[in-house]
């Protein structure tokens, strides 16, 4: 018939677009050719253009990487067109393309946001629930876009289908403004208790979010939260309410004594072992510092009696930094006391030493379990007469997390979710797995990737920098962008400045396309001048090119030496400094004590405001504030910044830096460490 070869022609792009997923994932440039030319011929299936729409999506957010994004390329166009198509699957397809595109701007989602606005009146459930699932991811980077919507988002907060409903309360959580939160409450409260906890659990991020946005409403929202911490409900829902809690009491100092005190009601009808330790650990780090700290201990003491072997361990614990801080309940504390860790704690504060209160009871350990765990192992294999020493033991480092785009209803859990491992784990354990960094010791610190390259050249290069006792690691990822050339024997030269001593290289032996790959440079550390933490390398890295068929990948036998100039990279003090986090800044700093401190002040000129100086003191010292002194209040034209870390070789170091603004800012930095090299090397590196 007349209908047959439209039909086998829709049947065979329809299959051809099918057959790109696998291509997606393995060559982005051919597939945006495939696209650009399946794109041009007269196609009819709707499951074909959506098919289409999924992979230029792909393809543009996978280019983006490599190359600078263009609103006004073909790829782009080609969906924003979609948006105009009579069929709503692909139109949905389109917007949702367009919105999960990196890095797009206002302008570029207005079209989008408009089709998803109409959406949300729609007759069908499944289109309203799409729409604004998709208006939520938007509301979390763009919530400025999503304004508009606001009246279509409260037509549906009393939609019969609670999922939509929820999604559009919490949207507009995002994009409201603070005079509208009070209402979005009491909306919110007269349907929480019909959805499910995986909903509840989105609906407290949101909560959570929304405070940080308005601080001044902390109030309203403490309220809410306590009602929902009364309701029934798992695990994962009661911790999102108590991690949202606390986040508050942390933000919000004035609300801490609300916070606490909800958090003490929880605590005594508490069937979670986990949420029980933490709000324990909570109240013995902030109940003594609060006006009245012996209305708590009565809900700790109580955990102490009645609950699980762990939970009375996390009170005793708690109540130790009762009596360290308070001495009126010391006496009745002691008394109190139980075995096991009580007696421990008991020893401790009969001392009364500021310093061992420090060390033993409110700042504790910061190394990492794993680490301490095969150090310990290690040791009892080769005996020694020399006492284990903690100094070995890698620190504690933040885990790797998985930073998620939008928030997701969780699945509802019994128990918490193991902890990932940590990046310095991770890197430890890839590192003593080659043979030449076998004797280096424990792995002190890895700093964040520092690109080496502009994002669109024919080599892509970052560096990870690993600091070792008395040497440093540079680990090169490389990536070879070009098709026709196959990379190997691949090393980079480095040259520094200062008597840095280049020991060993370690070449990645070969380079495909598109296939990341690492090489790595051993560097000895200045053994006469331990201040020398500073230096600068030129790096250059130097390879044998084959070229290759870029079709089939397949090498020439002959090749060449070449070169390739990579940027300048830097070591900087904050590469020998390991953060560390002290809850308990006063008494490390009593603990640490002044034998080596010293004292100097400096100008800040090119410095505008308070805000400003704490975060470049931060990055560049890369030390850890605490006791929340990274946020300056406003309005103030002074402020105390505290920091802690260990520097390289496990020396404790403490920085309180008074700043004070005027025309610019003055800052009077106090050092304080265990040993006077460190003293010098932080006012140096500051001067």
């Amino acid at each position: 018939s007349s209908s047959g070869p439209v039909k086998n022609t829709e049947n065979c792009a329809k299959s051809s677009v099918k057959m790109l997923r696998p291509l997606s994932k393995t060559n982005d440039l051919k597939l945006r050719k495939c696209i650009l030319k399946t794109k041009k011929i007269l196609v009819r299936s709707i499951l074909c253009i959506e098919h289409n729409i999924y992979l230029t999506g792909l393809s543009v957010t996978c280019v983006f990487c490599v190359i600078s994004y263009r609103h006004d390329s073909p790829l782009f166009d080609f969906i924003e067109s979609c948006l105009r198509n009579k069929h709503e699957m692909v139109v949905y397809e389109a917007a949702s393309a367009i919105v999960h595109m990196p890095n797009c701007t206002a302008r570029e989602l207005a079209p989008a946001v408009s089709v998803l606005q109409l959406f949300c009146s729609s007759p069908k459930a499944a289109l309203r629930y799409a729409a604004v699932r998709t208006l939520n991811k938007v509301a979390m980077k763009h919530p400025s876009a999503v304004t508009a919507c606001n009246l279509d988002l409260e037509n549906l907060i009393t939609d019969s289908n609670r999922s939509i409903a929820t999604l559009a309360i919490t949207t507009l959580l995002k994009t409201g403004s603070e005079s509208s939160v009070d209402r979005l409450m009491k909306q919110i409260s007269s349907f929480v208790s019909e959805i499910s906890d995986e909903f509840k659990v989105v609906v407290v991020q949101a909560i959570s979010a929304l405070c940080q946005k308005y601080p001044r409403k902390h109030s309203v929202m403490m309220n809410f939260l306590s009602n929902m911490l009364r309701d029934d409900g798992g695990f994962e829902y009661k911790r999102a309410i108590v991690d949202c809690i606390i986040s508050i009491i942390e933000e919000n100092p004035e609300s801490k004594e609300t916070g606490l005190a909800h958090l003490c009601e929880f605590i005594e009808d508490c069937e979670h072992t986990v949420l029980a330790t933490k709000i324990l650990h909570l109240l013995g780090k902030e109940g003594p510092r609060t006006p009245s700290p012996s209305k708590y201990i009565r809900f700790i003491f109580n955990r102490v009696v009645l609950e699980s072997e762990a939970v009375r361990a996390a009170a005793v614990s708690a109540l130790a930094k009762f009596g360290a801080q308070n001495d009126d309940l010391l006496p009745s504390l002691l008394l109190k006391s139980l075995r096991d860790r009580a007696t421990f704690y008991m020893n401790v504060l009969q001392q009364k030493q500021k310093a061992l209160n420090a060390a033993y009871i409110f700042n504790g350990l910061s190394v990492s379990v794993p680490g301490l765990e095969k150090s310990l192992h290690q040791y009892t294999l080769e005996p020694s007469e020399k006492p284990f020493d903690m100094k070995t033991v890698p620190l504690a480092s933040a885990p790797i997390t998985e930073q998620k785009t939008e928030i997701a209803p969780v699945a509802t859990s019994k128990l918490p979710e193991k902890l990932a491992p940590s990046r310095q784990d991770i890197y430890q354990e890839q590192l003593a797995a080659i043979p030449e960094f076998e004797s280096l010791g424990p792995l002190f610190k890895s700093s964040e990737p520092v690109q080496l390259t502009e994002a669109e050249t024919e080599y892509v290069v970052r560096c990870i920098k690993h600091t070792f006792a008395a040497h440093l690691v540079f680990q090169f990822d490389c990536t070879n962008t070009l098709n026709d050339q196959l990379l190997q024997r691949v090393l980079v030269q480095m040259e520094p400045s200062e008597s840095y001593e280049v020991v060993h290289h370690v070449p990645a032996q070969n380079l495909p396309y598109s296939q990341p790959g690492s090489c790595y440079t051993l560097v000895r550390l200045p053994d006469d001048d331990p201040t020398a933490v500073t230096c600068t390398f030129s790096c250059t890295m130097k390879y044998l090119v084959r070229d290759c068929d870029p079709n089939t990948g397949e090498p020439d036998d002959d090749g060449y030496d070449d070169e390739y100039v990579l940027e300048d990279l830097e070591v900087t003090v904050a590469d020998h400094i390991q953060k560390v986090l002290k809850p308990n800044f006063g008494a490390a700093w009593e603990e640490v004590g002044d034998e080596f401190e010293k004292e100097e002040t400096f100008a800040l000129a090119s410095v505008r405001t308070l805000e400003e100086a704490v975060n470049n003191i931060i990055t560049f010292l890369g030390m850890q504030p605490c006791e929340r002194s990274d946020k300056v209040p406003e309005n103030k034209n002074s402020h105390v910044l505290f920091l802690a870390g260990v520097f390289r070789g496990g020396y404790d170091v403490l920085v309180r830096a008074r700043l004070a603004l005027a025309d610019g800012v003055t800052m009077q930095v106090t050092v304080r460490s265990s040993d006077e090299n460190v003293v010098d090397v932080i006012l140096a590196s500051v001067g």
